[in-house]
């Protein structure tokens, strides 16, 4: 959903008590809540959510303003604006089950034998990943390559606002007729009680855990925040783990992506060039004081596999367009086009 400021401004100037350019203060009755529906009722879901996605703009800009302070100028305050309009997502990370459901049921066409086949091996599967064990620890640095809902990456605008995480545990799918059954969704406190949401220190090669509490709004700093700054704000590489031997628990966050107009022309002048081009140490040259050094350094050189430096996807005097088709072709192949939704 694409938010505009306009039409953020233009919701609290119609009510004379709240001032203008306070998105923050939306009245309490503008903002409905899930437990006000019934099971079937979402008839003012978009409203909700675009009222929501005001108050995360305008927290956005208002973090802007700091940073512009300190920094000096007014760049990403008017960069933010220029914008004229912030990209508003709701995103569901599959579990490990409903995964499953999903590619046993694109396997359905075919003959009746080998739809048979495939029902009663999918059935076998999911005999195996129901059995969950609830005693969950945080998960370990070796883990996080094979077990990620989202691989390591960093966000290419300025600013990233999150809701902190809901987390919903699936009741075991059934089959009947050859069928598979649509899980049934509770919601359920993090099984570790920290958000999955982890990033990565370029200073100290560690990977950190990002811990938050329910109300409470995660804004992360985005390439473009990075670029105009020159350097002063670090654009935050990060990831989404999976729970550890859960296999039936999804996760739901909504997301605002504050980011620079299209035509916005970036320049690389007096950006710092360890930031430009990262270099990690040789494995083989890495400091022998303790394993936990080797494993730390492993990491991080498998993380610069997966995720191109940005010395690689900008070059001097491209627009904020040109930034993000490079730096998504780059990540995910194809012509780096994103949707127009």
């Amino acid at each position: 959903m694409q938010l505009k400021y306009s039409q953020g401004l233009e919701s609290i100037e119609t009510k004379p008590s709240h001032g203008v350019g306070s998105l923050l203060n939306l009245e309490n009755e503008n903002i409905c809540r899930i437990s006000d529906f019934e099971d079937d009722e979402f008839d003012d879901l978009e409203n909700m959510f675009k009222a929501l996605g005001f108050c995360m703009m305008e927290l956005g800009l208002c973090l802007a303003r700091i940073c512009d302070r300190a920094i000096g100028g007014n760049e990403l305050e008017q960069s933010l604006l220029e914008s004229c309009a912030a990209k508003g997502r709701l995103i569901h990370y599959h579990s490990i089950v409903d995964s499953l459901v999903l590619r046993e049921a694109g396997r359905r066409k075919g003959s009746s034998k080998r739809h048979a086949n495939n029902y009663s091996r999918s059935e076998q599967r999911l005999s195996k990943v129901a059995n969950l064990d609830t005693n969950v620890n945080e998960v370990r640095s070796y883990d996080m390559q094979a077990n990620l809902w989202q691989q390591w990456h960093y966000d290419y605008g300025i600013f990233t606002v999150l809701t902190d995480p809901m987390f919903l545990l699936a009741s075991q799918p059934t089959t009947a007729n050859n069928e598979f059954s649509i899980s049934r969704y509770q919601e359920c406190a993090s099984p570790s009680g920290h958000s999955y949401l982890q990033i990565f220190h370029p200073n100290k090669s560690k990977v950190l855990t990002v811990k938050s509490s329910p109300e409470s709004l995660i804004i992360q700093v985005g390439e473009s925040a990075d670029i105009l700054s020159k350097g002063k704000l670090r654009s935050t590489l990060h990831c989404v783990c999976r729970p550890a031997r859960l296999d039936n628990i999804c996760r739901e966050t909504f997301v605002v992506f504050l980011q620079p107009a299209w035509s916005k022309t970036f320049s690389i002048s007096d950006y710092p060039m360890e930031h430009y081009n990262p270099v990690c140490q040789p494995l083989e040259q890495a400091e022998e004081r303790n394993v936990a050094d080797q494993d730390q350094n492993a990491l991080t050189q498998e993380i610069q596999k997966i995720v191109p430096p940005l010395s690689a996807r900008f070059k001097d005097g491209m627009t904020f367009a040109e930034f993000s088709r490079e730096t998504t072709k780059q990540y995910y192949g194809g012509s780096g086009l994103q949707s127009n939704r």
